[in-house]
């Protein structure tokens, strides 16, 4: 198969619209070529594309940055001699400045399925900016790893963050250019934008349902995002950076865990179980032990569980429920621990008013739920089964691959 960036490399055709316009890149560390070339090397060594800049969202351009909400400077490329802007430094959004470089910008930008990844309200914000200015905007596309399962609640008005860049469930189920399509058609932007398709992708194909396993090599969007078992937990555990438990930051398998010091595993599990066995279906939950090197928890020995998604004798795609299984787990520990000091107070992606849980979920509604005593499992199902219902109804005609 073929990505948008290896498309355009390899057909002349494609990139006849760029000759005589200065070309943008917003890219990231997994923005690489089949060859695992960088995107801004391999545009750069093209005779018929002229770039004269590049951005880098969060985490940079390169990669350079390790920890979560950590910003990133502007600099010189000292390569290609161009400008690189920083979209997760001293602005989220470019400016008039920053637009002015270019003519036409290229997004390549690997995705991992998820509202809450920051890389979906970058290209939010870019898509606004050049629909003011009059630029044009090419996605080159690429896959969604965690394939096309809907599953969440959707972000409520007024709840939009650096986290929630719109109306979507936490499993939104579509590619990135698909996303872009989606946010020109619900913004109303007046924006040339166009999407460099794939060829060749296959979202529901085994073993990887929506990675292309065997044919790419997995190479980390973010520090954080180290494998596709992460990219498939992710829309569950990231609920983790909302809460006083470790989601195994400073460990080797950041997001495919959680867990505290004072956490009795084994009970925890047994009251999943009684509560939502169906929430737990699709995966292996295996507990364990680990001590973060940084992070929550940092140097303490920490009871958990991690969640195993890569055996196809236990991982079945359709069934696996990140984001039920992740609120399961909060449920219980407040049922089993009713003043358990489970919920995170502090900034979060520069938001001081409203609670990261919150800001993640796009409400206060799963929140909520976890503590009342009363709600049970029934009432998270029905609020997100409508939900995703009617995401999946209005996803329907920005698809661009069956």
């Amino acid at each position: 198969m073929q990505f948008g960036l290896d498309r355009l490399l390899a057909e002349e055709s494609l990139r006849k619209p760029l000759a005589g316009r200065r070309v943008g890149l917003l890219a990231h560390p997994a923005s690489v070529t089949r060859e695992l070339t960088h995107a801004l090397d391999a545009l750069a060594a093209l005779p018929d594309v002229n770039v004269t800049a590049a951005f880098g969202p969060q985490h940079g351009l390169r990669g350079d940055k390790q920890d979560n909400m950590i910003e990133s400077p502007d600099y010189s490329d000292p390569q290609h001699g161009i400008p690189v802007f920083s979209l997760y430094g001293k602005v989220r959004r470019p400016t008039a400045a920053m637009m002015d470089s270019f003519d036409v910008l290229l997004i390549d930008l690997q995705d991992l399925g998820c509202r809450i990844y920051t890389f979906i309200t970058t290209l939010r914000y870019v898509l606004e900016e050049a629909a003011l200015g009059g630029k044009s905007v090419w996605v080159l596309d690429r896959p969604n790893p965690a394939g096309r399962p809907v599953e969440g609640l959707t972000l409520r008005e007024g709840w939009e963050s650096f986290v929630g860049a719109g109306a979507l469930p936490m499993r939104h189920g579509l590619t990135l250019g698909e996303l872009a399509r989606w946010f020109v058609a619900t913004l109303s932007l007046e924006v040339d934008l166009q999407v460099v398709e794939m060829r060749g992708w296959q979202p529901g194909q085994s073993p990887g349902f929506g990675w292309p396993v065997e044919q790419r090599t997995w190479v980390n969007p973010s520090p954080n995002a180290p494998n596709l078992s992460m990219a498939r937990c992710y829309p569950g555990t990231v609920m983790l950076e909302g809460a006083t438990l470790s989601e195994g930051r400073g460990t080797t398998r950041p997001l495919e865990l959680f867990g505290a010091p004072e956490l009795d595993t084994a009970r925890l599990l047994a009251e999943m179980r009684a509560l939502a066995p169906q929430w737990m279906r699709g995966c292996a939950l295996r507990p364990c032990w680990f001590e973060p090197t940084f992070h929550k928890h940092a140097g303490k020995l920490c009871a958990g569980v991690q969640i195993h998604v890569e055996d196809s004798a236990y991982y079945d795609h359709e069934a696996f429920r990140p984001w039920r299984l992740q609120a399961l787990a909060f449920k219980a520990l407040r049922r089993l621990h009713p003043d358990y000091d489970l919920w995170r107070d502090f900034a979060y992606e520069y938001e001081r008013q409203r609670l990261a849980i919150d800001l993640i979920n796009g409400s206060e509604l799963l929140r909520h739920w976890v503590d009342d005593p009363d709600a049970g499992v029934a009432d998270l199902e029905a609020l997100a089964g409508a939900d995703e219902q009617a995401w999946r109804k209005e996803r329907e005609r920005f698809l661009l691959y069956s």
